[in-house]
């Protein structure tokens, strides 16, 4: 069963023919990202500082690759070495987008957004929705924020940033290399050499060796685990091997569902995917399969789903893993910019 929208076009990274007009538009697209840029690195157009440090944590291809995670584990260290963090978001796909807003744990995913909401509930650190991220910037400053990350915000150039981080799938990496809508390039691959980090999201690696043969120089492997399945109407979450040897329904509205799916698998889990288009707005009827198993999703998933969420129905907690070296230097030039 897969629910209601579309997905990542297979072409992009399945080699399949390119349509035609995607073929066509795709120059055009390059043309207007070229001129925006050039635009900004002639200082036609004004990028705004603000007077804290600022990372932004992105992409340059279209759809997930992790960024979430990697902002939530980002977010949590920062706290962890003293500092106040904040995040500023577009909030994807969120009603009334024009109107910036405080997003808590509690607020309607339809207002604040999915990943606003995830992050909030997650860190417990100020978030704030606005297209303007300078002014969510600001906002956040004015809050008591000493240091803002930016989630999803390469492409955002109006706000000047101390460090960007890149994010990149391993398995998907830049797809067939073309731009929007030919590919999945926001921008072209040659981008992410002004970025100050790269990560690659490796998905469940199995040990280290792995992860760093996935990566090349320069890039810093990220693992993400999975271990627990919290019920969405509260109590003592469940560990995944309680699960093991049974059949069980595989919720995932998010870019790349056979990421979950596979994750649940490699703790042999059996089961039955049900993929969802990215942020999609789920309905009790979206959850009704017809045979009582419990129903295990994704917490982007789980933050739309708990006003009707029964006994049957859990949240996987996922979390982001880094070498230590990554955070070492990280937050070192972070301290140096604080300093500055």
């Amino acid at each position: 069963m897969a629910g209601k929208g579309t997905h990542t076009p297979s072409y992009w990274y399945d080699g399949t023919a390119i349509p035609f007009l995607s073929r066509l538009a795709s120059p055009l697209y390059g043309a207007a990202i070229a001129l925006r840029r050039m635009a900004y690195r002639r200082r036609w157009l004004k990028r705004h500082p603000l007077p804290v440090p600022v990372v932004v944590v992105g992409n340059i291809t279209a759809g997930g690759t992790g960024k979430t995670p990697l902002t939530i584990a980002l977010v949590n260290r920062l706290r962890e070495a003293g500092w106040k963090p904040g995040v500023a978001s577009r909030g994807y796909g969120r009603e009334d987008a024009g109107t910036p807003r405080w997003v808590l744990a509690t607020t309607d995913t339809a207002i604040g957004g999915d990943e606003p909401v995830l992050i909030a509930w997650k860190t417990g650190v100020p978030v704030r929705v606005d297209a303007d991220r300078v002014a969510a910037g600001k906002a956040l400053v004015e809050a008591g924020c000493d240091i803002i990350v930016c989630d999803d915000g390469l492409q955002h150039y109006r706000l000047a940033r101390d460090i960007e981080i890149e994010v990149v799938d391993a398995q998907r990496r830049y797809g067939n290399g073309r731009l929007i809508p030919a590919g999945p390039l926001r921008e072209p691959a040659s981008r992410a050499r002004d970025c100050d980090f790269r990560v690659v999201n490796l998905g469940q690696a199995s040990d280290g060796t792995e992860a760093q043969t996935a990566c090349g120089f320069g890039e810093w492997p990220m693992q993400l685990r999975i271990d627990s399945a919290q019920p969405l109407q509260g109590g003592r979450a469940r560990r995944l091997a309680h699960f093991q040897g049974q059949r069980v329904h595989a919720v995932a509205g998010i870019a790349n569902p056979q990421r979950f799916f596979d994750m649940l698998r490699a703790h042999r889990i059996g089961v039955v995917p049900h993929a969802f288009a990215d942020h999609h707005a789920y309905q009790p009827a979206d959850l009704r399969f017809g045979s009582e198993l419990p129903v295990l999703m994704t917490e982007k998933d789980a933050v739309k789903c708990k006003a009707f969420a029964t006994e049957w129905h859990f949240a996987v907690p996922l979390s982001a893993e880094l070498p230590a070296a990554f955070w070492i230097t990280l937050l070192d030039r972070v301290e140096k910019l604080g300093k500055r």
